[in-house]
């Protein structure tokens, strides 16, 4: 090896980091031979390796050739100049546009020696190209931003819309019965509005949003997409074509397109490939201005995560996984709408799902498709509520029973009823806490003997935006500030406080979602005070004393450890 160094000269970057002491002679030229080898840059490798930190690089780089440096996080990507350069290029060679003065075109750069990039940029715009030094990791995903907004851009350019794999995508309806219809067709007159609808469905998978609201307003319409639970606006199409646009997405959920005057629901199925398929729920809404219509992103791949992946303490799992191994008994999960009830009980299912096992789920609707679990579609128009379908459940041989939600006494004394006579049950309530999901089923009639006996497990549950782990920084919270928000002295001396910055790769410095959870077992004193029919104070008090975490203390835990922000736990908490 000392023979083949003895050959292998440092390049300029190369000796510029070793005179200001940030690599070792021998370092670096092992890092030069093995970049040569893989034919790569000496920055690209160093960065690749984590060797060296990517903004020391800029630095030497910008000293060593004279050329200035810029921080991209402090740079507008709205102010870059569109239509110089093709996307392809930059993706190719990874530089970006920043400005263009007169005949100089200043694009941002991590490896000044790349001359073939700089010559093609300059024989493709017939401009003087000056380099600025960047960072390489934010070069990169800020490349991709630009080049995937570039490609196509949401509400700009719409009658430009001609990507052919946008037409090719497969798009079936899909019938409350479960049953795909027909491939929906476009006529040439609407295939814009076929682009932009297909696009805008892409976009919101891409992003991992949950929800897409198409509104149409006096002057104007717009796209928003919920992503993390927050909804932000993404096109604002022309107000001109907001009839068309409702057209297309009922057509392609096989609605009634002449019907204007009344809600109606039904279902799309969209292919990305042989093996992957997204359901979207549809439903439209007359308004003043036109239907609004919101399509809710059912994703089977969510109902797949695993247990691991969905945010519980260990205790918390470990009590779920034990109320799932019973053999009778029901399991409550409770919280408002979006906060992640169907992939907790879908978890839950997939946990149990064996070939031993009878699983019966009565759903309103049934979002995602549980191959080996029957699913049945509740429909109140033909008499098949919750309560009707429940009861046909247990003259089929059932073991385990889940209904979407408890809404009224019947369902709920039929559900109890099961779980008492060695069925395991899952169902979900709205209520805010556990305790409160206790006395909500007291209030709707059910004994409080039959609650204290048949209920083992409720979990009350939220969503919180995670902290992006690209960007975020530590937060300077005074200590009077934590001891006032709930945390304990433990979490405030060895805490981890970040807060949101903001990046290329996140949402103003939030990336997912994680879960929040209250879990808590039916001790026999919880039960003792069910019977004695006491209120929903005293019940929070025992599982206090049993050491079962609060909905707020287990975000406080969360956001000591650095997962979330003080602002998010105050956001999906209350105190």
């Amino acid at each position: 090896m000392a023979a083949t160094m003895q050959k292998i000269s440092l390049n300029s970057l190369a000796r510029r980091l070793v005179a200001d002491g940030i690599l070792s002679e021998e370092k670096a030229l092992d890092a030069t031979a093995a970049a040569q080898e893989e034919k790569i840059s000496l920055a690209n490798y160093l960065t690749s390796k984590d060797l060296v930190e990517s903004v020391l690089i800029a630095k030497a780089t910008a000293e060593e050739f004279g050329f200035p440096l810029l921080d991209l996080n402090a740079f507008d990507p709205t102010l870059a100049p569109r239509d110089i350069v093709d996307v392809k290029l930059l993706s190719k060679h990874k530089v970006l546009p920043l400005m263009k003065r007169g005949k100089r075109l200043f694009v941002a750069i991590s490896d000044p020696t790349n001359l073939r990039a700089l010559d093609e940029l300059k024989f493709h715009t017939n401009l003087s190209v000056e380099p600025i030094i960047v960072e390489q990791g934010l070069l990169e995903s800020r490349v991709t931003s630009f080049v995937e907004a570039e490609e196509e851009p949401l509400g700009s350019g719409f009658g430009d819309l001609d990507d052919e794999s946008l037409d090719a995508l497969e798009v079936e309806a899909v019938d409350e019965s479960g049953d795909n219809g027909g491939e929906v067709t476009q006529e040439g007159d609407d295939a814009p509005v076929v682009r932009f609808v297909n696009k805008v469905l892409l976009d919101a998978i891409r992003g991992g949003s949950s929800d897409i609201h198409f509104e149409p307003y006096e002057k104007s319409y717009r796209v928003r997409f919920r992503t993390d639970g927050i909804l932000h606006e993404v096109a604002k199409p022309p107000k001109s074509i907001s009839g068309q646009l409702a057209a297309r997405l009922k057509i392609m959920s096989e609605m009634d397109i002449s019907e204007r005057r009344i809600p109606q629901d039904g279902r799309i199925k969209m292919k990305l490939s042989k093996n992957r398929a997204i359901d979207f729920r549809v439903n439209t809404l007359p308004t003043l201005w036109g239907e609004k219509i919101v399509l809710r992103i059912l994703d089977p791949s969510s109902a797949q995560m695993g247990i691991d992946a969905l945010g519980y303490e260990s205790d918390q799992r470990e009590m779920y996984l034990n109320a799932l191994n019973q053999p009778q008994g029901m399991i409550l999960v409770t919280g408002p709408t979006g906060s992640g009830k169907t992939v907790s009980l879908y978890t839950g299912l997939n946990i149990l799902n064996t070939p031993e096992t009878n699983i019966s789920t009565a759903e309103d609707p049934v979002e995602i498709n549980l191959e080996g679990i029957n699913q049945v579609h509740v429909n109140a128009k033909v008499g098949l509520d919750f309560a009707a379908a429940l009861r046909s459940f247990l003259r089929q041989d059932p073991d385990i029973v889940m209904v979407g939600e408890i809404r009224d006494l019947e369902t709920a004394e039929i559900a109890i009823k099961a779980a008492q006579t060695g069925h395991l049950v899952l169902s979900t309530l709205h209520t805010n806490s556990a305790a409160e999901t206790l006395t909500r089923l007291r209030n709707m009639g059910v004994p409080s003997f039959n609650i204290a006996t048949s209920v083992s497990l409720i979990i009350a549950q939220r969503l919180a935006r995670r902290l992006c782990s690209e960007c975020t920084e530590p937060a300077e919270i005074p200590s009077e500030a934590l001891a006032e928000a709930g945390f304990s002295e433990e979490q405030i001396a060895n805490g981890t406080f970040n807060k949101p910055v903001g990046c290329a790769r996140c949402n103003k410095g939030y990336k997912g979602r994680t879960g929040i959870y209250e879990v808590v077992r039916i001790t026999p004193e919880i039960a003792q005070i069910i019977m004695e029919d006491g209120n929903s104070l005293q019940i929070a008090a025992q599982q206090q004393k049993h050491g079962f975490n609060s909905l707020r203390q287990s975000a406080l835990k969360k956001c000591a450890a650095g997962i979330i922000s003080l602002e998010e736990v105050n956001r999906v908490t209350k105190d």
